[in-house]
Formats: C-alpha cells, structure tokens, sequence
C-alpha cells in the first residue's frame, strides 16, 4: 500500500495502494528520487515511450492495462515512474511544476491536492476536456468538477473514487445481539450519524469489553465529515473549519464516542492498529473500497467471509486520484491518448476487479467486473453494487488546498486526545493551535 506518514496524510495516500479485492496488500513500487532523470523518449525499437509519474501502487500496471495498451497501439512503450509515498511525491510534482522542468508525460495528482494544483498550476496542464474521445459524462459531476478551474478547463481526468461503506464483522454483532442482515443493520443508523453512536451503545452493552465497536476516532471523524457538502474551506476559498458548525459538530460526536469507549485508542494505519484487525479487536470501520484490501491483509485466515457491508448513515467519499497531461511533456497527444483511454469506463471497471479501485466512472457500474464483484473477507456481499449505490449519493464537496493540514490535526492532535483522558474541549483547542499554526508555515 502506499506508505505515508501519520493522520489525513496518511490515510489519503494508503489508500490505493492495498486497494486490493483478492490479492491482499500490493508491495509499492519504491522509488523516491529518480523522477528527474525519466524523460519520456523513443527507445531503440523506434517506439515512443510514454512516461507516467504515479505515486503508491496505483494499479494500471498490475492489473494488466499497460500491455493491452501496447498490444492495442504497437509502437507505444509504456513505463511508470513510481514514488512510494504521496508526501514525497507531491513537493517534488510541485517543484516540477513550478520550474516546468523535470516533468512526466503523465502526472498523477491526488485528492487531497488536487485543488491546490487547480488554483496554482492549472496552466502548466493540457485541458483534458478537449482531448479526443473525453465526455464529461463519463465522471461522476463532482469528480470532474474536482479537477476544473473557474474558466472551465479540466487539468486532470478521474481515476478511482472512495466511496464510504460501514464494513462490520458479522460474528461479533451477532455475539453483542445486534443484527447481521446488512439491510438491517443500515437501517440501525440510516441518515443520521448520532444513531451510529447509539449503535455503538448497544454493541458495548451486548458485546462488554473485550472488543471495540469502532477501529479508532480518526476514522470516525473522518467519515463523518467525508459526508458534509462543505467542511474545512467555502467555495470561495476561506478557510472555515473553526465556524463550521459541521466541523464541530463531528468532532464533538467523536469526543463523545470515546468519552464512552466506542472507539479504540488507535491511529489508522499504525502497526498497532494493524494488529487490532489481526486479533479482531473492533466490530466496525469507515470503509471505502480499498480498505478491503487492508482487512484482508492485516486479518487473520479465519476472519475471511465475516466481514459484510452496510451503507454507512451518509454518503461521503475517501480517496481518489486525477492523471493529468503537463503541456511541457515530449509526447503531449499521445499522453492524452493514453489517459483518455485508462480512464475510460472499461478500464476502470478492470481495474476495480483487479485491484479495488473503485471507478468514478458511473458507466462502470453496470459492467460485469462491477456487478459480479466479491471479495474473500465479505464472502457473497455484492461489493461492486454496494459501493455502486453509496458511489450514486456522495454529496459535491468543497475541497480546500490545506485539507490534509487540518484533517491531520483534527485527528493526530484532536480526537485522538480524548481516547487517552483529556476533555474535549482541551483536545479541541490543541487541534485548532496545531492546525492554525501549520496554515501560517
């Protein structure tokens, strides 16, 4: 999976890359440096060789697409330049941007900074809206919407998405006596997030103390707030999160559920919370696509096919990538070619059977590699048509340029706080003088 360094950082750049339905955790292919030296060029076949700066395990090579590629287009070469981790990735993509130097023929950018890139590097890409063969339809409105600029050019097109699930082990809502029926069990807490916690309530009562009902409080805040139509910036561009009654009003519900031993004291994606999945620790968690690929790999033999999916109380979205063309590449046209295609509808839904990645392609849903989808920890659950359903009603939310700065303080100098004594008023403060001093670097 792709590695990363603690809280919001972490979990946006893991995300792709144990992003893995059958196979388990995808080893990244590590490169951290070299990305200079790999300009694109023709080698000595007399074949143009496209070049694609990508960061973590993004897939499209392990999931066979670049050799159908080559065998569909014979004189295109194929070779991705990989940085293991988004946070040594992206200061370097923008180094390369802002120099206009050093650059790929294609560029991966991710979520979490793809609105960054739109208001400050937006000239340095080819407007992918007028590549051949690109329709706006073929994106979910507010994945397109993400990687395009007032004046209406599209910097990069859609690769996966995030959209949230609550994935829960089966056996241990039943020892706690909640329902296992997972139309029952969304039921418990449909449209509302409070009625999650009152779930969690239940779960403690029935189930006592040797398990948690939920992984740990950054996932839950994260979740929460993945589900708001505007959380940390307003469409303007202000930063909003300390009067944003949305921003509060989700970390005092996660202040609260760890007040009350819901949630694990853990962070996401640390060796310790590794091994809570390995030992079955925690009943629930905030679950897009790929962190299927996690449970699997972190779980022990006997968990696979206790797992199953509900529909969280509000559909919010975690994860996501763009590719985007740099003008200054050696093989403009043909890296247009190439996106376009990778990013169409069929090749999405290969790559969400390969790999996990969920496709922001709504045409994907009704593909076989979709409809048919399953996965070894969740046994016959209809994934792809869960995920298809939760994918349908993520809201279009505001994405600012410094999200991950504040969502990391929310979680690694907030919630966090509250699982280990503090109140949370005084874990609420930390956060806001961590992140505000973070804003000003």
């Amino acid at each position: 999976m792709r590695a990363a360094r603690r809280g919001s950082a972490r979990r946006v750049v893991v995300m792709a890359a144990i992003a893995s339905l059958g196979a388990g955790l995808l080893a990244g292919c590590a490169d951290d440096g070299n990305d200079e030296d790999s300009s694109s060029s023709g080698d000595s076949s007399g074949k143009t060789t496209i070049t694609l700066g990508l960061f973590g395990t993004m897939g499209f090579k392990e999931a066979g697409l670049y050799d159908e590629y080559e065998k569909l287009n014979p004189d295109i070469n194929i070779e991705e330049n990989v940085t293991e981790r988004n946070e040594n990735y992206y200061p370097a993509l923008v180094n390369h941007l802002t120099t206009n130097s050093g650059l790929q023929d294609v560029q991966a950018i991710e979520v979490g900074n793809i609105a960054e890139v739109v208001a400050t590097q937006a000239d340095k890409f080819e407007d992918m809206s007028k590549a051949a063969g690109v329709q706006k339809a073929n994106w979910l409105d507010w994945k397109w919407q993400q990687a395009t600029t007032k004046d209406g050019a599209t910097i990069g097109l859609g690769t996966d998405i995030g959209p949230m699930a609550i994935c829960y082990r089966k056996d241990l809502f039943e020892k706690a006596g909640l329902p296992t029926d997972r139309e029952e069990v969304s039921k418990l807490w449909a449209g509302d997030w409070n009625k999650f916690i009152e779930a969690g309530e239940k779960y403690k009562k029935g189930a006592g103390k040797d398990t948690y009902f939920m992984d740990s409080p950054g996932g839950l805040i994260n979740a929460i707030l993945s589900s708001e139509d505007e959380k940390f910036y307003d469409a303007s561009g202000k930063v909003i999160y300390k009067t944003n009654p949305a921003v509060k009003d989700a970390f005092d519900l996660t202040a609260e559920a760890a007040e009350k031993g819901l949630v694990q004291s853990q962070t996401q994606f640390q060796p310790a919370w590794d091994q809570t999945i390995s030992n079955s620790l925690f009943a629930t968690v905030a679950c897009p696509p790929w962190m299927l690929g996690t449970i699997k790999a972190k779980s022990q033999p006997d968990s696979a096919g206790k797992w199953d999916v509900a529909q969280a109380p509000k559909a919010g979205n975690w994860g996501g990538t763009f590719l985007g063309v740099p003008k200054s590449g050696k093989h403009v046209k043909e890296a247009q070619k190439l996106v376009t295609w990778l990013t169409a509808p069929e090749q999405q839904a290969k790559l969400f059977s390969k790999m996990g990645s969920f496709p922001s392609a709504p045409a994907a849903y009704k593909l076989p590699q979709v409809t048919g989808g399953k996965n070894d920890m969740t046994g016959d659950a209809p994934i792809g048509e869960l995920f298809a359903k939760a994918a349908e009603q993520i809201p279009t939310q505001v994405i600012g340029p410094k999200d991950q700065i504040v969502q990391q303080g929310l979680t690694d100098n907030g919630v966090i706080l509250v699982t280990q004594g503090k109140s949370a008023e005084d874990a609420w403060d930390n956060a806001v003088k961590t992140i505000d001093n973070n804003l000003e670097k």
